[in-house]
């Protein structure tokens, strides 16, 4: 194995979760997300030497990103299909007294599917700076070059989802388990 494929090996093996993940999350679509991370990894090998290996995390973002903006103007349908955000949700957030009460368990999966669908109704803007600072895990630094937008427009839109979110949450109450 040569140095290029060590250094490529090495990069897949640290990114390919994010980048799938963030490419389902955008796609809301498994088989479009396989395809974004295929040439996501593709575009990985054949630009292994313009970029730092340091800064590699958010080029392939930005590359992943980018390749999803492309596919949804292509497509201009929006997918009704649903995204799982963390199938361990609701297991996350009940401690073992609660996850025995089945009611609490029926409330915090239909908050959960609340909570995934306000998320995929975010404007994409929102929604891209959202899931890559929440849920991909990303600092704001590294959000601001994947999309190529200023700190602060990381810090407005991230703050806008928050509240956004909030807003759709709030005024949730599942009616059958309350």
């Amino acid at each position: 194995m040569n140095l290029k494929e060590a250094k490529y090996n090495y990069l897949l093996q640290q990114h390919k979760n994010n980048i799938y993940g963030y490419a389902l999350y955008m796609m809301k679509n498994q088989m479009d997300a396989d395809d974004v991370t295929q040439e996501v990894m593709i575009k990985t090998w054949y630009n292994m030497g313009k970029f730092n290996m340091m800064a590699a995390k958010t080029w392939m973002m930005r590359t992943t990103h980018n390749l999803c903006i492309d596919y949804l103007r292509r497509r201009k349908a929006v997918l009704q299909k649903e995204v799982v955000i963390d199938e361990g949700f609701t297991e996350n957030y009940l401690d073992e007294d609660e996850s025995n009460n089945p009611l609490l368990k029926v409330h915090w999966k239909m908050m959960s599917a609340k909570l995934k669908q306000v998320i995929h109704d975010l404007p994409e803007n929102l929604k891209s700076v959202f899931v890559l600072y929440e849920i991909q895990g990303l600092k704001y630094k590294e959000i601001s070059k994947t999309l190529d937008v200023p700190i602060n427009t990381v810090k407005v839109q991230l703050l806008r989802a928050r509240k956004k979110i909030q807003k759709e949450l709030k005024s949730y109450e599942p009616q059958e388990v309350l």
